[in-house]
C-alpha cells in the first residue's frame, strides 16, 4: 500500500481494521439525506462541492487497490486553488446520488476546467466498477462525463482525475442535466463576456503597436522597434490565445495554459528589455540600467530553460511552479529597482514618463497577483473587476499610454536635435564652401597680383624704354624725324597708360571704393589735361571703406574711360563735369556742355554705348544717357 498525500500507514493489521471501521462510519454518514444529491432536481445544473468528499492519491497508485485506505475530507474545505504539492497527485471525489424520478436520468459530471483525465467509478458492494467514458459530441468538451441512474435508484460515485500542471486548479464540481449542457456553458461564459471583449480590444491595441513598430523600422531603420514588435507579438499572442481558448477543454488548451503561456510571456518580456536598452541607449547613458537589463534577459532565458525541463522531464510541480513564481517576483523586484533608479534621474523627462507607466503597471500587476493568491475578489464588485487578468491588462494599458507619451516626447526631441544637426552640417558645409571660395579668390588675387607685378616690372619697363628711345631718336634727328617714330612714341605712351590701368584693376590692394574714386579723378584730370576741355571732378567729403572687387572696378573704370573718350571726340564741349555719389549706391554722372547727343541717331556711338551698357549690367549695375544742356551719362551700381 502506497502513502497518499493525507498520510495513512496501513502496515499493521490492527490499524487497518480500525481504519476500515472508520471508513465504514464515514460511508454511513455519506448515505444520509443531507449529503445525497438528487439528480432529478439538477435542472439545469447543480453545484455539488459541499456534498462531495475529497482525497488525493499519489500519481502511480491505483484507486481500486487503494480505495479502502483512503481518508476523505469535505470538498468545501478547498475553496482556494489547489496547493502546489497536490497538483501531481490524483484527485479523488466521492459523492452519493439518487434519482427520485420515475424515469431514468442522464447527467453530465463536470469537475472544473483543468483536468487532463477523468474516470468515473460506481461503488457496488465495496467494489469499484469503472463506468464507460462518454463525452459530449461537440469539440473541446473532454472535461464532461455522462452517467445514468435508473428511476428511484441511488449510487455512490467516485471520480478519479489528474490535474493540468497549472496553479489555477480548483475543485468546483457540478452535475448538469443532460439536455441543459448548452445552458450551463452559456452561464459559465456570461460573466467572462465583457472581460474577453476588453482582452480582444487590448490585443487589437497590441496589433496596432506591432504595425506601428514595423512602420517605424521600415521608415527610419530604428532597430529597437523590431524588439518592441517582438514584445507586442508575444505578449499580445499570450492574451489572445488565453481568451480565444477560454472555456475550451482539450489537450492544446492544457498545453497553452500549463506551459506555453509562461514561455510567451517571458519571451515578450525579454524582447521588451532589449527594446528598453536600445530605446534609452543604456550602454552610453545609463550603464546601471544596461547591466540590470542584461541580468534580467539572462534570468528570463534561464527561467524558460528550467521551466521547460521541469515540465517535460519531471513531475515535480512544486519546483515547476516555483520557477514561475520566482521569475515573476524577480521581475517585480527589477521593476522596483527601475523605479528607484528613475527617481535618481528625475530631471530626465523621458525617464519620468517611463517611471509613471511602470509604477502603474507594477501596482496593477501586484493587484492581479494578489487576486490570484486569495482566489476570489469581493462579491459586491462588478464581475469584470473580479478578474485578475483585467487588472494585469489595465496595468499594461496604462504603461503603454505613458510609453507612447514618452515616445512622442523622444521623437520631438530627436526631430529638434536632427534639425539642429542638419543646420549645423549645413552651416559647416557653407563654411567649407565659403572657405573654398575664399581660397579660390585668394589664389586668384595672388595670381592677379603676380601678373600685375610681372606686367609692371617687365612690360612697363620695356614700354618705357621704347618711349625713351623714340624720344632720343626724335631729338637726334630733329627736323628730319620720320612720322613713324612719332607714332611709335605716341603708341608706346598709349600702351603704357592702358597697361597701368590694367595693372591697377588687377592689383587686389586696390579693391576698395575709395581707391576707385581716387583713380577715376586722377585719370580724368590727367586725360583731359593736355586738351582744351576743362575738367571738374566732384567727390564726397567722406567715403566709407567698402570692398569693391577688381572686376567691378575694372568695368566701371572702362565705362568712365569710354564715356570721356566719346565726349572728347564728339561733344565739342569746353567743360566736362564728373559728379560722384557713394551712399548705398555708387553713382557717377558725367556731364558735358557740348552740342548734346542725338538720341535718334546714335550709330556713331553704337558699339561704345553698347559696350558701356553691357559692362554695367554684367556687374549688376545700370547705364543711362540723355541730352541735358549737353550730354549726361550716368553709371549706377548698388553697393
Amino acid at each position: 500500500m502506497r502513502r497518499t498525500c493525507f498520510h495513512v500507514n496501513v502496515c499493521k493489521p490492527s490499524f487497518l481494521i480500525c481504519f476500515l471501521f472508520c471508513c465504514q462510519h464515514s460511508f454511513s454518514q455519506l448515505t444520509s439525506d443531507s449529503t445525497t444529491i438528487d439528480i432529478s432536481k439538477a435542472i439545469p445544473y447543480l453545484a455539488i462541492r459541499d456534498k462531495t468528499e475529497v482525497a488525493f492519491l499519489s500519481a502511480d497508485s491505483s484507486l481500486e487497490s487503494s480505495y479502502p485506505a483512503i481518508n476523505f475530507q469535505k470538498g468545501s474545505s478547498f475553496i482556494k486553488d489547489i496547493p502546489a504539492r497536490f497538483v501531481n497527485h490524483k484527485l479523488i471525489l466521492r459523492f452519493r446520488v439518487q434519482n427520485s424520478a420515475d424515469a431514468a436520468d442522464s447527467d453530465w459530471f463536470f469537475p472544473g476546467l483543468y483536468y487532463s483525465s477523468i474516470q468515473l467509478y460506481k461503488l457496488s458492494q465495496g467494489t469499484l466498477i469503472k463506468l464507460p467514458t462518454i463525452e459530449p459530441d461537440f469539440p473541446d468538451s473532454m472535461g464532461y462525463r455522462l452517467f445514468i441512474l435508473s428511476p428511484h435508484d441511488s449510487a455512490t460515485l467516485l471520480a478519479e482525475m489528474r490535474f493540468v500542471k497549472t496553479y489555477i486548479n480548483t475543485i468546483r464540481p457540478r452535475i448538469i442535466q443532460k439536455s441543459h449542457l448548452s445552458t450551463f456553458i452559456f452561464d459559465l461564459a456570461a460573466p467572462r463576456f465583457y472581460g474577453n471583449i476588453i482582452t480582444y480590444l487590448f490585443c487589437g491595441l497590441f496589433l496596432m503597436m506591432i504595425l506601428f513598430s514595423l512602420a517605424n523600422y521600415m521608415q527610419g531603420g530604428n532597430q529597437e522597434f523590431l524588439y518592441y514588435a517582438g514584445y507586442a507579438i508575444f505578449l499580445g499572442g499570450m492574451l489572445f490565445t488565453k481568451t480565444y481558448f477560454d472555456l475550451k477543454i482539450n489537450n492544446n488548451v492544457f498545453f497553452m495554459e500549463a506551459y506555453f503561456d509562461f514561455i510567451m510571456q517571458c519571451t515578450g518580456i525579454g524582447f521588451y528589455m532589449i527594446f528598453m536598452q536600445k530605446f534609452l541607449s543604456t550602454r552610453e547613458k545609463y550603464p546601471f540600467l544596461n547591466t540590470l537589463y542584461n541580468t534580467g534577459i539572462a534570468g528570463v532565458v534561464i527561467s524558460m530553460l528550467l521551466f521547460s525541463y521541469f515540465y517535460f522531464f519531471t513531475n515535480n510541480f512544486v519546483f515547476f511552479n516555483g520557477v514561475e513564481n520566482i521569475t515573476k517576483i524577480v521581475l517585480l523586484v527589477m521593476m522596483v529597482v527601475f523605479l528607484v533608479y528613475c527617481l535618481r534621474y528625475w530631471k530626465d523627462k523621458l525617464l519620468r514618463y517611463l517611471f509613471w507607466g511602470n509604477l502603474l503597471y507594477f501596482f496593477f500587476a501586484v493587484s492581479s497577483q494578489f487576486l490570484i493568491l486569495i482566489g476570489h475578489a469581493p462579491s459586491k464588485l462588478p464581475t469584470i473587476f473580479t478578474s485578475a487578468l483585467f487588472y494585469y491588462e489595465l496595468g499594461l494599458f496604462l504603461e503603454l499610454v505613458f510609453f507612447l507619451a514618452g515616445l512622442s516626447y523622444k521623437n520631438r526631441r530627436q526631430i529638434i536635435e536632427q534639425t539642429k544637426e542638419r543646420e549645423r552640417l549645413k552651416m559647416e558645409n557653407e563654411r567649407k564652401e565659403f572657405e573654398k571660395q575664399m581660397a579660390i579668390i585668394t589664389a586668384q588675387q595672388e595670381e592677379r597680383n603676380r601678373i600685375s607685378a610681372d606686367m609692371h616690372d617687365e612690360l612697363g619697363s620695356g614700354m618705357t624704354a621704347i618711349r625713351l628711345m623714340s624720344e632720343i631718336a626724335k631729338n637726334k634727328m630733329k627736323e628730319n624725324t620720320p612720322p613713324e617714330i612719332e607714332r611709335i612714341s605716341q603708341s608706346a605712351d598709349d600702351i603704357l597708360n592702358k597697361m597701368n590701368a590694367i595693372i591697377w584693376s588687377m592689383n587686389s590692394k586696390n579693391d576698395s571704393l575709395g581707391n576707385l574714386v581716387s583713380y577715376i579723378r586722377a585719370y580724368a584730370t590727367e586725360y583731359l589735361e593736355g586738351t582744351s576741355v576743362n575738367c571738374r571732378v566732384n567727390i564726397p567729403d567722406f567715403i566709407h571703406e567698402q570692398e569693391l572687387s577688381g572686376d567691378k572696378r575694372r568695368n566701371i573704370f572702362l565705362c568712365v574711360k569710354e564715356t570721356l573718350n566719346n565726349m572728347l571726340k564728339h561733344s565739342k564741349a569746353s567743360e566736362i563735369t564728373i559728379h560722384i555719389i557713394a551712399n548705398g549706391i555708387l553713382q557717377i554722372a558725367i556731364h558735358d556742355n557740348g552740342i548734346g547727343i542725338d538720341l535718334q541717331n546714335i550709330r556713331q556711338f553704337g558699339n561704345g554705348l553698347q559696350n558701356i551698357d553691357r559692362r554695367m549690367k554684367s556687374i549688376g549695375g545700370d547705364f543711362k544717357i540723355e541730352k541735358n544742356n549737353g550730354t549726361e551719362s550716368v553709371l549706377t551700381l548698388p553697393l
